[in-house]
């Protein structure tokens, strides 16, 4: 099986490995750095991944332990799965190359919409509907960019190690006509078989009838790891996005996801309620299609 983690995650592996052999040598970070020859900054920095450290570098510390041949390779294998650049590099001017990263890495992605549809259900057209209309100055070719690194995103539904999806929606964006009522039935029908066909997916749909709840001027998305790694807390703006990586933050949008989710539809019913919107029995649904068009 190919191993088709983050370099990131290999990153976090190699500095735990490395970490690990120091302190069961008994050695301090500056003891360390005197005796390979390094900084107690870069020490300090190839634990905590920033960056990870290189394969001449791992050579240097694995000598210090005297590693078995066997052990100094599997290390070595991590560090060069590290220096691997991963395929979002090719869309670094758009700004998520860290997201991607996150979400590659994560084993739990637990995420609050409150206006579009998430960007794991997709279809095209939506995605570059949505893109557009949040920024409606945005170049066709930078559009078309966004399109396809947003569509790109969705393999991660169904590769090697994926993490699971537990995705809460506020009924309002299945409601919201984005690109016309042609374009929002497909995007519908796609959620409803994404969600029949890719077991890690949850969807919940949160009502409209539920009135106000910590997610009604927020929307967020809580990455989880298996590693000692802390959750990170994702926040998009029009000027921005913010990571939160501190306990206290990730405690405080846990909770208020779990609060969404008493609040929320179950599974079956979620996905019921999807179909029944993109099939036009909404009469709700027909009235605002037709400004759509």
């Amino acid at each position: 099986m190919v191993d088709d983690r983050s370099p990131t995650s290999h990153g976090r592996e190699l500095a735990r490995q490395l970490r690990d052999l120091r302190k069961r040598a008994g050695l301090s970070i500056a003891d360390l750095a005197r005796e390979v020859g390094f900084s107690p900054a870069r020490i300090s920095g190839i634990e905590a991944v920033s960056p990870a450290a290189s394969p001449a570098e791992v050579r240097d510390i694995g000598a210090r332990y005297a590693l078995p041949d066997q052990a100094l390779t599997q290390l070595l294998e991590v560090a060069k799965m590290a220096e691997h650049k991963g395929w979002w590099e090719e869309y670094s001017d758009l700004g998520i190359g860290r997201l991607i990263a996150l979400e590659v890495a994560a084993s739990q992605i637990s995420s609050y919409e409150q206006s579009v549809i998430p960007w794991m259900f997709q279809t095209e057209e939506y995605a570059r509907a949505v893109i557009k209309g949040i920024l409606p100055g945005i170049s066709g070719h930078v559009l078309e960019e966004r399109v396809r690194a947003r569509l790109r995103r969705q393999e991660l539904l169904t590769r090697d190690n994926h993490p699971a999806f537990s995705s809460l929606v506020d009924e309002s964006a299945l409601r919201r006509p984005v690109g016309g009522s042609r374009v929002m039935r497909d995007q519908l029908r796609k959620m409803v078989d994404v969600t029949q066909t890719v077991p890690s997916i949850t969807l919940q749909v949160v009502p409209l009838s539920l009135g106000a709840h910590p997610g009604l001027d927020n929307a967020f998305t809580l990455l989880e790891f298996e590693s000692p790694k802390p959750a990170v807390v994702y926040l998009e703006t029009l000027a921005d996005a913010l990571y939160l990586d501190r306990s206290l933050e990730a405690d405080k949008y846990r909770d208020a996801w779990k609060h969404l989710q008493s609040g929320a539809l179950g599974p079956e019913s979620s996905v019921r309620l999807v179909a029944d919107i993109g099939t036009g029995e909404s009469a709700e649904f027909r009235a605002t299609a037709r400004y759509g068009n």
